[in-house]
């Protein structure tokens, strides 16, 4: 069985790989789901592991329907990724009504040319997860990440197996979202093929407080998109002008 780890420091990759990890997928974020990481830290976890390195190619926060701007930037960040030697993508892209959209996703596994594509955990918002096999199937797409659209993967251990059976030896179902020590066994013992978690703890908290934060809420909210606007950068210039 395959474990990956997901990974946001180069300090969590190399502990990855000294906890017998047997691959990593680096992002940035997972607060919000995991974002695309820097060049820097690619190159430097790149460097240090001798593991294989699947990239999450994810632009923004929020939902996972994108415009086509952010589909160059993804398809770029994607032929980044190649060149300096990761070895697969991890990305997908959904429609507004949340069904996977192909021709989309079917750009960024071009992108990707002859790197391993995992379709990431943007699969749990479709409604209906056989026609979501098959069409991932239809894509070439090797591995899906899911927690079997539940917000906890032990809850969806059910639906990946029946996922499992329509995906055949084809594409590997990969649990994710929630595993732990205590139900790492669950999923090997169910014949899982890979098993995906962060394994991540507290390392250290401040023990005074800051004076304010600089979280946004607004910004991170899945059901809203935040875009700058001409027109209030337009006024915003005219204030600047004495």
């Amino acid at each position: 069985m395959i474990l990956e780890i997901a990974v946001t420091s180069l300090l969590s990759a190399r502990r990855a790989e000294a906890g017998g990890a047997d691959r990593v997928e680096l992002c940035m974020e997972l607060g919000v789901g995991g974002l695309t990481p820097s060049p820097g830290l690619l190159e430097e976890v790149l460097n240090a592991l001798s593991i294989p390195v699947n990239v999450l190619i994810r632009p923004r926060s929020g939902d996972f329907t994108y415009t086509d701007y952010e589909l160059q930037v993804m398809e770029q960040d994607i032929r980044y990724c190649k060149s300096v030697g990761c070895a697969g993508i991890v990305s997908g892209v959904l429609m507004d009504t949340h069904e996977i959209d192909q021709a989309a996703t079917e750009r960024l596994i071009e992108a990707s040319g002859d790197l391993p594509f995992t379709f990431h955990r943007a699969f749990d918002w479709t409604s209906n997860f056989e026609q979501s096999i098959d069409t991932l199937l239809a894509m070439g797409v090797k591995t899906v990440l899911s927690s079997g659209q539940e917000p906890q993967v032990i809850a969806g251990l059910e639906t990946l197996q029946r996922m499992q059976l329509r995906a055949g030896d084809v594409l590997t179902v990969m649990p994710g979202g929630g595993v732990t020590p205590d139900n790492a066994s669950i999923f090997a013992q169910a014949g899982f093929r890979a098993l995906h978690a962060s394994a991540s703890q507290i390392e250290f908290s401040w023990s005074e407080s800051f004076p304010f934060s600089f979280h946004s809420a607004k910004h991170i909210n899945e059901q809203v998109r935040y875009e700058s606007n001409t027109g209030r950068i337009q006024a915003i210039k005219r204030g600047c002008i004495l």
